[in-house]
This record gives C-alpha cells, structure tokens and sequence, in this order.
C-alpha cells in the first residue's frame, strides 16, 4: 500500500485501522444497517490520534455525519451496528446508556452545524455552559459560572460575564458557534468531533472560529474529527482525511497528498467540482470546473463598465478611487434590477438603532450576476429583503426592470406580480419550507398559484406533476424526495427544494441569500451549472449574496463589499479579488482556508488586524433578528405568493 495514500475501493471490504501513535479514536469494520436489511456504512475503519486533525469529506449522504454519530452513540432508532468503535479503552457500541453518559462527559464532545438546534433558545447561556457541571459533576452554581467565563474567554468572547445573562437569539451566528464549542469543552474531552461548524459562517468568522478550535487542540492535546464539505478548508486544517461515498471509505491519507493528488475516481471528482479563489480565472470560451459538457460563454455579461473603483462606507472616509453611493451602471438602456442610494433603519425598543444598510446602490442587467460578499452584519441579507420586497426602504429607490419596487406591495395582486418577477432562495431551507407539506406540494403550490410558468394558464394536475419532477430533475432531486417532508432530508437537500421553488414560476430576478453554503461541493456546481443555463437561455438576473468568495468568483461578473451597511468595494468580480483596494476586501481574502494558511495565525490576525470587525451587539443583520425570521415565515407560507 502506497505510503502516501491508499484508495480503498468498495469491494475491498474491512481495512485496517492505520497506527498513528496513542490512537484516541478507533474505528474499525463499522456496519450499520436498519431494520429493513438496507445498509447504510459499509465496513468504515478510521482512526484519530491525540492532537491530531482528521477530516471526513464527501458528498451529503456519504455516511459522514452518521459515522461521526456512532462516536457517541447517536445512532437511529433500530439501528443495527456491527465492528468495533472505540474511544481510549470503551468500546461505544457495548457501552450501557449510563456508560454512554459518561463517555459524552469526558470521553468525546460534539459540535453540531448549526448551533440554534442545539441551544435552548429559552435559557439563558449561563444555564446553558453550567448545567452539567452542576447537575452531573457536583460543581457549586459560583464554581460553575467561574469556569464557563473560563471557556467563553477561551474562545474569545468579550464581556464573558454579561454574556451569560443573554440568550441565544441575541448572538450572530458566529458568536453562537463559539458558546457551543465552549459548552463542548466544559468537562475537557480527550475527542473533539466536529460536523460541519462553519458551513454558514462567514470567511473571517470562519477563520476566527476555526482559530479557536486548533488553539484548543494544541493546547488540549485533544483529538479532533472534523467533518467539512470544504474541500479547501480540509486541506488546511486537517492531518489526514478520509473521502467518504455511499458508506464507504474509497481514500484515506495525508491531506495534502490526497486533496491535491487524488488516486482515487471519485476524489478526483469532488477536487474538479470545488470551486476556487487563487486559480487562475476561467476563460471566456473555456470550460467550467465540475462540467466537461458545459461553455462558458458568457457574451451576455457586464458591458460597458467602468474601471473598478473603491468606495468608503460612511465613517470609513472616503476612497480616492469612487463614490460608494454611485451605482455601477452598465452600457444597456435598462438594466433589470436597480437601486439608487436606499437606506434601511431599524428602531429596536430600549435599544440604538441599527443602521442596517446606508446609501447603497447597485445595477445588474438582464442576464447579469452581482456578487454581494461581507461578514454577518454587513447589510447583506437586509439588501436583499429590500429588493425582494420583504421590506420598505426608509430611502432611495429599488427597480425593478424599471418599475419602481421600493415599497412592499399591498394587495394580493400586487403582491402576486412582485413574486413572479423577484424570487428569493433563503440561507436557511428548514425555516423556509412548510414542515407540513411534502417538497413535491410545496414546488407544485407555487405553480399552482402562479399558473403555468412563464403562462397565465393554469396548468392540469399532471402538467404539475410532470413540471415537479423536472425540476426536482434539475437540482439533483428524484420522485422519492417529491414525496418527502423537510424532516426527512438533508440539509442539502432541502436547499434544492427551496431552490426548485424559486425556479418554478421563472422569474426575471433571482435573489440567493447564502442559497449554496449548506450544499457540498457537487451539488453546489450542479445547482451553480443550472443557474448558469437559465441565465444564458433566459436571462435570469442574479444577485448572489455568499461569505464564499470562490463561489462569487466562478458565478458572479461583478461584484460589490459591504461593511456595516455601506459598499466599501464594487468591481469586474475577477479584477476585486485579485487586486483589493480597500483594506476590508484584503482582510476577506485573507481569511480564505488555502496552502500554507495557519488557521491560529489567521483567527488572530481577524482580531489584530486593526479592522474593527462587529461584535455581538452590533450586527446589523442579526440585531435585526425578528425582521429575519419574519421573512423566513413569509417564505414558509409561500413567498412565491
């Protein structure tokens, strides 16, 4: 077997576990199999040693997230396990429920994706970091709050003591991963297992938390298997990786080596379909990463633009090369969707308002993408909840196609003609989908309303059918998930429902606020290569709002950086990554996983950059927290309405 790496094809059966010192995890012949015979990990083997990073990637449904479930015991409901699993000396798969227990107290933690799920939002972090320090470990309530101040400045919380008092809707995403890496840590694990922590992160958040979390490790000794759908970041961050598929190990070695000289068919694959920052840009007639088949013709791009100019959001001062609040206006007679100087205020009760977005403006023409990047906070998402109409300007102008948009429609009617021209595919597809109705009903209820795409006829209820299935088709989805509630799948795969949806009634303007970061990477080109197809055979506008910058870079002709409200940055998307201007846009890049990036180095350097990034209490957008949620059950209810 090849030292630096050994593809493992299926048929090959059990492999052994490979020696890597005092080995903290091993896993060895792992089958798992449901009641029904149908069998869903394949003789798994795989192994972490104390200190050491390994990364498990593959697609969704690879088996990932539910081998890193067996580590704790978290198996489903009837589950049958065969092989070994084993944590020190304690064999998980024997373990009795009170040894279990014990196990997840000091053997193994783990850190879920997302950390709203795993915080209940009705106590207080307090209550949230001490409670098994008091109810399991005995510790007095004073002993216990002195040691979560501990972890929370641990993982680089200001204001610790404050911070327990609060409650989980009043953190950013970012702030609240770090409360669970810090309960995680509350009782010293020897294993660390982390799925997918900062898939919905933005770059310097990513990189803050990702800091943190090897800090730990270092510091700790512990072990850590982390689960990433980021191929980039696996590179990085890991030791050595395991490539998962259909419940199998098919490669396994060094990360380097594997990531950057795939053997093995499948890994070559994934390699393909990431998309990234530091390559050279794709040619005008050249081929697209992840689709041999696929041109990039792109003559309906951007014309006509002006050199890329850098603008100051108010209180950055002004840049010498452009005025933020003049709009990049391409050389077409109208473009599709603009906005002329609009500015958003949120007055929070007993609170400072929150600036959310000021005197911003954008031109994308029919046919065009505008790439809108930014940390969490920056006025993003707020943007896009004003041009999709979810939200009133407090100022300046939104239109649409010419027709101004600026106010929320009033009346079913008008309501009924904005949605047909403006979709939007949200960050967050559990929220955005009725958990009530199955994914086919919730494609076919847009159509319904809407009548045939592109028609005033309604259509038939097998011109519906046959319409679902197309496009469930074209995200990657069969006639099993149209059948299916959003309990039932994945992340994913719930994205491309809501995505599907959005396509169904073919509107003139698409808005994807984070609509690929929950996707791993084939999926994403695949759903990244439809939108593509539309635009050049439709003229579908996009405005495509990521913290993934090598996903704006493959999708986006132009795009725009906003900091605390304002567009510090516009440009041709390759010409701005390539040569920032603005020191916030250097920082963004910065921030990217890529060869030689030190993921301590790079968190801290976030902090030490001299870039005063938000805190907690001044995030625009998730101070804003119940207008977002708001939009979430406009959409749950049929925002396509």
């Amino acid at each position: 077997m090849n030292a630096r790496s050994s593809v493992v094809e299926p048929a090959a059966g059990a492999r052994q576990v490979p020696a890597h010192g005092d080995a903290l995890l091993g896993i060895r012949d792992l089958t798992l199999d449901l009641a029904d015979g149908t069998r869903l990990l394949h003789g798994i083997s795989l192994s972490v040693a104390a200190g050491e990073t390994v990364g498990l990637v593959g697609e969704s449904g690879s088996g990932k997230s539910l081998t890193a479930r067996t580590v704790l015991g978290l198996l489903p409901a009837r589950a049958v396990t065969a092989g070994e699993v084993v944590i020190g000396e304690a064999n998980v798969l024997g373990a009795t429920p009170s040894e279990l227990r014990g196990l997840r107290r000091h053997g193994a933690a783990m850190i879920f994706q997302d950390p709203r799920a795993g915080i209940n939002p009705m106590r207080t972090i307090g209550d949230h970091l001490t409670e098994a320090l008091r109810l399991a470990e005995g510790w007095s309530t004073d002993a216990a709050r002195a040691r979560a101040v501990e972890l929370l400045t641990a993982v680089r919380l200001p204001r610790p003591e404050e911070h327990l008092r609060q409650y989980p809707h009043e953190f950013s995403g970012g702030m609240l991963q770090r409360v669970m890496i810090a309960g995680a840590l509350t009782t010293s694990p020897r294993l660390l297992v982390c799925d997918e922590p900062t898939t919905a992160l933005d770059v310097t958040t990513q990189a803050e938390i990702i800091g943190v979390l090897s800090e730990q490790r270092a510091r700790r000794g512990m072990g850590m298997l982390f689960i990433t759908h980021d191929l980039n970041l696996a590179a990085s961050l890991c030791d050595r990786v395991y490539v998962m598929s259909g419940g199998h190990v098919i490669e396994q070695g060094r990360a380097h080596d594997v990531l950057r000289d795939p053997r093995a068919e499948y890994t070559r694959r994934l390699v393909a379909a990431t998309p990234t920052l530091f390559a050279s840009p794709p040619t005008p007639t050249g081929h697209r990463v992840g689709d041999s088949a696929r041109q990039a013709d792109l003559q309906h791009l951007l014309t006509g633009v002006s050199a890329k100019s850098s603008e100051s959001a108010q209180g950055d001062g002004a840049d010498a090369r452009g005025d933020a609040s003049a709009p990049t206006r391409p050389s077409v007679n109208v473009p599709m969707l603009e906005a002329v100087g609009i500015a958003k205020t949120y007055h929070r009760r007993g609170k400072d308002p929150v600036r959310a977005v000021i005197d911003a403006s954008i031109a994308v023409p029919r046919g065009g993408a505008l790439g809108v990047v930014g940390e969490s906070g920056s006025g993003k998402s707020t943007l896009a909840r004003l041009i999709v109409g979810l939200e009133s300007a407090d100022s300046g102008e939104i239109r649409i196609d010419g027709q101004a948009r600026t106010e929320v429609p009033r009346g079913r009617r008008r309501r009924l003609a904005h949605a047909r021209s403006v979709q939007m595919v949200f960050q967050d597809p559990y929220l955005s989908l009725d958990p009530r109705i199955t994914a086919g009903r919730a494609i076919e209820d847009a159509l319904r309303l809407h009548g045939g795409a592109g028609s005033e006829r309604r259509l038939s209820a097998s011109e519906s059918r046959t319409r679902v299935r197309d496009l469930l088709a074209q995200v990657g989805l069969g006639e099993t998930h149209a059948a299916a509630r959003p309990r039932t799948l994945s992340g994913g795969q719930r994205q491309r429902v809501a995505i599907a949806r959005a396509l169904a009634i073919e509107p003139d303007v698409l808005v994807m606020d984070e609509a690929t970061s929950a996707l791993d990477v084939s999926v994403q080109a695949q759903v990244l290569d439809l939108v593509d197809r539309i635009r050049r055979e439709r003229g579908l506008t996009v405005l495509f709002i990521s913290h993934d910058l090598a996903v704006v870079r493959r999708v986006c002709d132009e795009t725009v950086v906003m900091r605390r409200g304002g567009i510090v940055e516009r440009g041709r998307t390759a010409e701005l990554l390539a040569d920032p201007q603005h020191a916030y846009t250097r920082l963004l890049i910065d921030s990217v996983p890529k060869p030689g990036w030190d993921p301590e180095q790079a968190g801290a350097e976030v902090e030490d950059t001299g870039i005063d990034v938000p805190g907690p209490d001044e995030v625009a957008d998730d101070d804003a927290e119940a207008v977002s949620v708001e939009a979430a059950k406009v959409e749950a209810s049929g925002q396509a309405r």
